[in-house]
């Protein structure tokens, strides 16, 4: 439902930085489930569903374009 690409849930923070991550590690959608499997801080939130639409709400201000 999203229109982005996976790996675009993933945050890079310096929680994914002290994680020795880099964004190789989150380069496919296996690679993307299995990091917020194990690492489950690291999912960008909060994730907003509207009538068959969803969008990453951050900023904020993404939300807008679902209403």
């Amino acid at each position: 439902m999203l229109e982005n690409e996976p790996t675009e849930l993933v945050r890079r923070d310096k929680y994914f930085s002290d994680l020795g991550l880099s964004d190789e590690d989150a380069g496919d959608a296996t690679q993307v489930v299995e990091l917020l499997v194990a690492h489950p801080r690291l999912m960008q939130r909060p994730v907003v569903v509207r009538g068959g639409r969803a969008v990453i709400s951050r900023p904020p201000t993404t939300v807008l374009e679902l209403l």
